[in-house]
């Protein structure tokens, strides 16, 4: 029973945690300029079938499958969890790496990200109290929506907010350390990652078969419904990689600190949201390197 698995975890990382995922996403949103934001204004189609998928679409086909499945409190916890979160920066890069519309895929991680400040504590509260497991364990913590508002406000919105103020008053300086902090957003999700399996790589292996193939499923579902909606949307090629890109692509690197902050103990969500943070890299970078030998068909793309 992967509700009983304690995972071993040391509390005095939690403030590293913190310092670096802000860190990373002010790195991430030293590129993202007011025009991005405009740009939904402009042409919000786009945009808005990726944030519909990704807030409301994502979070209710999460918790029907994990009905359909019959799983376990804590998996189903962890899966409710990662389709909560808001998209992850990491979708930049592979939308660019796959010719998709970068606008469209740069506006949806700012604004989700800022959104997530409401809609992840949300979420997560309402599709966790609809069934009376996963409802007990939710209650038996006592996390209050306001206390998860406050840790995405201050890893999560303050930093992307700094990130932006600093990239419009010193725009040589992003442009220099634009692909430097990539790298080092990567080096440090990587850390999130590590610092999950570290001390637990005898659990990961022995439960393996319990979770991996939940995170593969979810993963496909979050990508199928990103580009499913864009073809019903009849959006173009380019924008339709960069929404399914962006509804698969979670920032999962949230996702751990949520459990770090509230829920140590709850072994099967910690497994679900690691082995994403690894597996959504995998399946992204195998989608990119598929598009990026295929041309757009279409409109052209205009970033």
């Amino acid at each position: 029973m992967l509700d009983q698995v304690r995972i071993q975890f040391d509390p005095s990382s939690l403030d590293l945690l913190n310092a670096l995922l802000a860190l990373m996403m002010f790195g991430a949103a030293l590129s993202v300029k007011m025009a991005d934001f405009r740009y939904i204004v402009r042409s919000p189609r786009a945009p808005v079938i990726g944030l519909v998928c990704q807030f409301v679409l994502l979070p209710a086909a999460t918790w029907a499958l994990t009905r359909v499945l019959d799983l376990e409190p804590s998996l189903a916890l962890g899966m409710i969890l990662v389709a909560a979160c808001p998209g992850g920066s990491f979708s930049n890069i592979m939308t660019w790496l796959s010719r998709g519309h970068l606008a469209t895929s740069v506006s949806m991680t700012a604004v989700s990200s800022l959104a997530a400040l409401v809609m992840t504590p949300l979420n997560f509260t309402f599709y966790a109290s609809l069934h009376p497991e996963t409802r007990a364990i939710v209650e038996a913590i006592a996390v209050e929506p306001w206390q998860m508002m406050r840790l995405v406000g201050l890893v999560l919105v303050l930093p992307i907010i700094a990130g932006m103020v600093v990239g419009q008053r010193f725009p040589r300086f992003a442009k220099r350390a634009d692909t430097p902090f990539r790298w080092v957003s990567l080096a440090i999700f990587l850390v999130f990652v590590g610092i999950a399996f570290s001390r637990n790589g005898a659990l990961f292996l022995e439960h393996a078969a319990s979770f991996a193939g939940l995170v593969i499923l979810h993963n496909a579902v979050a990508l199928g419904l990103g580009w499913t909606a864009g073809g019903l949307a009849r959006l173009p090629e380019d924008q339709r990689r960069a929404v399914t890109l962006e509804v698969g692509i979670q920032n999962s690197g949230l996702g751990l600190i949520i459990l770090f902050s509230f829920y140590p103990d709850l072994g099967g969500m910690m497994l679900i949201t690691a082995f994403w943070g690894v597996w959504h890299l995998v399946s992204g970078l195998l989608m990119s390197a598929f598009w990026s030998r295929r041309p757009v068909m279409g409109t052209p793309q205009l970033s």
